[in-house]
């Protein structure tokens, strides 16, 4: 099984597996983006996001995929994925392979998510860096958005305002 959280950058997704990590300590945690960081290493990324790769997208699935069938345990996947396109590849190529997903997606007002882009530091010691990711993070706020309108029927939406243990406690709830 895998339970996939969804939502823009600052929806609460990384601390959203987190709160679930010591409920739920079976489940592994796979973060795609590390599938895009190895591939940047290796093949330049024209458009600058690496989910306009196939490669990317056929990874994402495969690993996953993996993951599930090698180890026998649930996934909780933390990725921004609003791309309709992307979305329903992956996601095809895991219900092909006969794995149970959960999808949720975090709902934020647009004005949270920039207050919390803004409040959160990857690079420290490279300020100019610092702001490309936090720009770069802002500028989808308004396709993640509209996303909501073209998710799959079965999401289930989450108030990603709501306090971290009460979305746990949701999720649980419904994965079983």
């Amino acid at each position: 099984m895998i339970v996939w959280f969804n939502g823009a950058f600052g929806s609460g997704k990384t601390t959203l597996v987190e709160e679930l990590r010591p409920q739920w300590p079976e489940a592994l945690v796979y973060d795609p983006e590390m599938v895009g960081y190895v591939l940047r290493e290796i093949v330049d990324v024209p458009t600058g996001d690496f989910q306009d790769l196939r490669l990317w997208r056929r990874q994402v699935a495969d690993l996953a995929v993996g993951l599930v069938e090698e180890y026998r345990r649930p996934l909780l996947v933390p990725m921004t994925l609003v791309n309709p396109g992307y979305l329903g590849e992956i996601f095809g190529a895991l219900k092909d392979a006969d794995v149970v997903v959960h999808h949720f997606f975090l709902k934020v007002a647009p004005e949270v998510l920039v207050r919390r882009i803004d409040g959160r530091s990857h690079f420290p010691d490279d300020p100019a860096r610092e702001e490309r990711v936090r720009a770069w993070c802002k500028a989808r706020i308004e396709a993640c958005t509209a996303a909501v309108d073209t998710l799959p029927g079965d999401t289930v939406f989450l108030d990603g305002e709501s306090a971290p243990r009460d979305l746990a406690d949701q999720v649980l709830a419904r994965v079983g």
